[in-house]
């Protein structure tokens, strides 16, 4: 279990990754976005396991299975990754989508992204990473909570979208409420 923390610091971060020669590998993702009562967002914070000195922080979700669709991936994410059980309409309708590009693993990811936003009316104190698979255990080490604006401050998101989606996640939680 991981202990989960309010980010308040604001601590820049060199976010240098480099394209190597990798395999090209083409995924459609489900990504999830948990937003607290306080308007927070849980992320998680890893690196590329090819790149170890420079970490990032990203939101929950991954690729989607054969057969299976975006909420459904999703719902599995959330479980896996974090070992929150969420029902499928827990989920609002999606929020953002956006093509990706990076450095994972062997890999040259060039990831569809569909992200949904998740309101959780209580306050967690601890996720579980017990549902990661082996290379993931590798290369995640947290879960925090984050403002977009501390985020941002930070310079430590994934990709310089995230805060931007992360404040349509809140908005579209606080408007549900």
């Amino acid at each position: 279990m991981s202990s989960l923390r309010s980010h308040d610091s604001l601590v820049p971060s060199d976010q240098a990754r480099s394209a190597r020669d990798r395999t090209v590998r083409e995924r459609v993702c489900a990504r999830v976005l948990p937003v607290n009562p306080a308007g927070e967002v849980l992320l998680l914070h890893g690196w590329d396991p090819a790149a170890p000195d420079a970490p990032y922080w990203f939101s929950i979700g991954g690729a989607i299975d054969p057969g299976e669709s975006l909420v459904d991936a999703a719902v599995r994410e959330m479980r896996e990754e974090t070992g929150i059980v969420i029902q499928p309409t827990a989920l609002s309708a999606p929020i953002a989508r956006e093509d990706a590009e990076f450095d994972w693993g062997t890999w040259r990811l060039v990831q569809d992204q569909t992200y949904f936003a998740l309101a959780l009316t209580a306050e967690l104190t601890e996720v579980s990473f017990d549902g990661l698979e082996p290379v993931e255990r590798t290369s995640i080490d947290a879960a925090a909570w984050w403002t977009p604006r501390a985020l941002e401050a930070d310079g430590s998101a994934a990709n310089v979208r995230l805060p931007e989606i992360m404040r349509q996640a809140v908005r579209t939680v606080r408007g549900a409420r």
